[in-house]
């Protein structure tokens, strides 16, 4: 009951944002992009936060979604939904094969095995020109039509990002109530524990990695034909830690955390413009700060914080309730 109050009030929010300030940059522009990284870091939340599984190569699977649609549909003159469902399908297959050689690894191995799969699909996608475009990417993606509606404005693309993201938001929030979500946690305290209260560690570790997979998949598609031109830039190494930060930074094993996180890290490079040149420098220094005074994230550090506030004003109210009673 309590994760589904928290689902209908984020839902709630996001009807009402475009109705409050309409036409509003911020809201339709900016905040479809942060919708959309949103969907990326709930997939990623799943994978780090709850199963402890680090990964410095998600951008791999976001760039094979969006390729896979771009390609279909402007190479061979598939239609857009097709065209995504196969994405889906190359993704997860993808992710399968390489989950379980990968995920026997742990710590640092991990982080480097992912983030060398980050960079070979980086280099596929640039040095494969004849399918891919190289480095000057794929133009003339066409966008999308949902039963005859065209989404051909930033507020109905905010619409299509905004119920994108609810739909993964409460397959990921189902997840976590379910038995799974107990096996991701008993997973993340200690993998030799899980193991010894019956759960099959590999085939958990397996299906985290592909549910992430693929909600990095549908995103890269949505990015597509959404932004209707990509290239190779837009999944980078870069792009990768700049995900963990979004998670790291809302709080690991919070799924509104994670929402949270990619909220800000979208919108802080828009206040700061300024500083483009140096945004690797501060999203370095961002997740270096947060692991070392907030490793919580600022989200689960708001709330505990808010709960302690709180419970102090309780206590204070019933003490003075208890002396005026003397």
């Amino acid at each position: 009951m309590k994760r589904l109050t928290g689902f209908w009030a984020f839902t709630l929010l996001l009807v009402l944002l475009p109705i409050v300030f309409p036409d509003n940059y911020y809201v339709t522009v900016v905040g479809g992009t942060a919708l959309m990284n949103a969907i990326l870091a709930v997939g990623l939340n799943l994978l780090m936060g709850y199963a402890g599984q680090i990964s410095l190569g998600h951008a791999a699977f976001f760039g094979i979604g969006a390729y896979a649609s771009a390609i279909l549909t402007t190479r061979y003159g598939w239609n857009p939904w097709p065209a995504m469902s196969a994405g889906l399908a190359l993704t997860g297959v993808l992710a399968f094969l390489v989950a379980r050689p990968i995920l026997r690894l742990k710590g640092h191995y991990l982080a480097m095995a992912t983030l060398g799969l980050g960079i070979i699909v980086h280099i596929i996608l640039v040095q494969t020109e004849g399918l891919t475009g190289g480095p000057d990417g794929l133009s003339d993606i066409p966008g999308l039509a949902i039963f005859g509606w065209a989404v051909d404005s930033d507020l109905r693309w905010y619409i299509v990002m905004a119920v994108t993201l609810l739909l993964v938001l409460w397959l990921a929030l189902n997840i976590i109530a379910s038995r799974s979500g107990r096996a991701l946690r008993a997973l993340h305290g200690s993998e030799i524990a899980a193991e010894m209260m019956g759960i099959d560690t590999t085939a958990t570790k397996t299906g985290v990695f592909v549910i992430a997979a693929l909600s990095a998949s549908l995103a890269g598609s949505l990015f597509a034909h959404q932004q209707s031109f990509i290239s190779p830039d837009s999944f980078s190494f870069f792009f990768s830690i700049e995900l963990v930060t979004m998670v790291v930074l809302g709080g690991m094993a919070s799924t509104f955390g994670a929402i949270f996180g990619a909220v800000v890290l979208t919108f802080l490079p828009e206040l700061l413009v300024v500083f483009e040149d140096y945004e690797v420098m501060i999203f370095g220094a961002i997740l270096m700060l947060m692991m070392i005074f907030l490793p919580q994230g600022l989200f689960v550090s708001g709330q505990q914080l808010l709960r302690r506030l709180l419970a102090r004003r309780a206590t204070g109210t019933a003490k003075e309730g208890s002396h005026g009673a003397a």
